[in-house]
């Protein structure tokens, strides 16, 4: 049987999604290449949120066919180009499309992908798209609500399934008038595998990871890894995790932020006054030594006011960590599971974080199965199910194509 040719467009390599496309080449039936925008992600660049230049220290390009397109004003080598609606400006798909039975996109939000998308529909193909917008990814008034859904329209007459990666993506499909039988889940996940035999490895070095950082042992640890920028809001978990200082049974915690970012002398200053010799700064973390981190806190916390997915959530979720997120964290809504692995508060509430810190960090039995929790679901959130959701979305739209591989 003819194997199903399968294009993917992305505007650039992402170290989250190259164990997938890997996987996804690795099906006997399909014939996958990778097209991207730009490729600056695969080499050292300098990227501005981080504030310093940095190079993704797992493979984003093996495994799986991929090409260059050709793109008209570059960036210069080794800077973080613009990613936005207008840049890359890419050209050259179009005529390759005509070897491919299927065109899968990543992202809406762009100019080229919807050229691309219409070159493919000509050319009689069939579309997937998939996409992190939610109702809580950004504001949005009621011209802004009404402009998205006459938007939504014309995307529905060019794509065939969506791939929603989450309840909250869902329902913005949905919100915007996509059938549910347009809809095959393919849930965000991270290598799951990957992360949990790294926390497994990182916990030999638990002890030396504690003492090099000058943590006193039994004393409970929170962890915030991310970008040091206003939108993740690491002050407002500094003004929580404060407030907590002063109560008996919780003011032995300590609080660890791995990252940086134009915030960090500000936290700094902060820390030092509102919770002394309590804060730990460990800066900016290549990827390979997160699990490390993971597995020397006791909970996560990711208290962005703007956030359309985290995959840290995943991430620490493989270490067996109970975690705390704002609701404005769109993995909250299926892999926070509030009194079970963690809790969630309302976005912006010092108040509220506080409350959630208290209701994580005051019994430490509970605190451990909340852990143990958050390996029960993260398990069943895979890239296993994410290939059973792109093999659906392909056999209900490629004619003699079967969502069960055949091996």
């Amino acid at each position: 049987m003819r194997r199903l040719r399968l294009a993917y467009l992305v505007t650039h390599p992402i170290q989250y999604q190259a164990p997938l496309l890997r996987l996804v080449a690795a099906e006997p039936d399909i014939d996958f290449t990778a097209f991207f925008g730009t490729d600056f992600s695969a080499r050292a660049f300098t990227a501005g949120e981080f504030g310093r230049t940095i190079q993704w220290d797992v493979p984003l390009l093996e495994g799986y066919k991929h090409e260059l397109l050709p793109q008209l004003f570059a960036a210069p080598e080794g800077t973080q180009p613009p990613l936005d609606l207008w840049r890359p400006v890419n050209y050259g798909l179009a005529k390759r499309l005509g070897e491919f039975d299927a065109l899968w996109v990543h992202g809406y939000a762009r100019a080229f992908h919807w050229a691309a998308i219409a070159s493919a529909k000509r050319r009689g193909l069939k579309v997937l798209l998939r996409d992190e917008a939610t109702s809580i990814s950004a504001e949005r008034g009621f011209l802004k609500t009404a402009a998205k859904r006459a938007f939504f329209a014309g995307l529905r007459s060019g794509v065939d399934a969506f791939l929603p990666i989450g309840t909250l993506n869902r329902q913005y499909y949905l919100e915007n008038g996509v059938k549910a039988a347009r809809l095959f889940d393919m849930p965000y996940a991270v290598d799951n595998a990957h992360f949990r035999k790294g926390a497994e490895t990182a916990a030999v070095r638990h002890a030396q990871t504690r003492a090099e950082l000058q943590l006193e042992p039994g004393r409970p640890v929170i962890l915030f890894a991310a970008k040091l920028i206003e939108r993740k809001r690491p002050d407002l978990l500094l003004e929580a995790f404060a407030r907590i200082q002063d109560e008996p049974a919780l003011r032995q915690s300590y609080l660890v932020f791995v990252g940086d970012g134009p915030m960090r002398a500000s936290l700094e200053t902060k820390a030092a006054t509102f919770a002394p010799n309590a804060v730990r700064f460990a800066g900016f973390q290549p990827q390979a030594e997160l699990p490390r981190w993971y597995d020397l806190c006791d909970v996560f916390v990711l208290p962005s006011q703007q956030e359309s997915w985290g995959l840290v959530v995943n991430e620490v979720m493989c270490a067996g960590r109970a975690v705390i997120a704002s609701d404005r964290v769109g993995s909250a809504a299926d892999l926070v599971r509030p009194g079970e692995n963690g809790a969630v508060f309302r976005v912006n509430e010092t108040a509220d974080l506080a409350r959630a810190l208290r209701e994580v960090l005051n019994d430490p039995q509970r605190l451990a199965s909340m852990g143990r929790r958050s390996l029960e679901i993260i398990e069943r959130w895979s890239f296993a199910e994410d290939i059973a959701g792109l093999r659906r979305a392909l056999a209900a739209t490629c004619p003699g194509f079967s969502a069960e591989p055949s091996r």
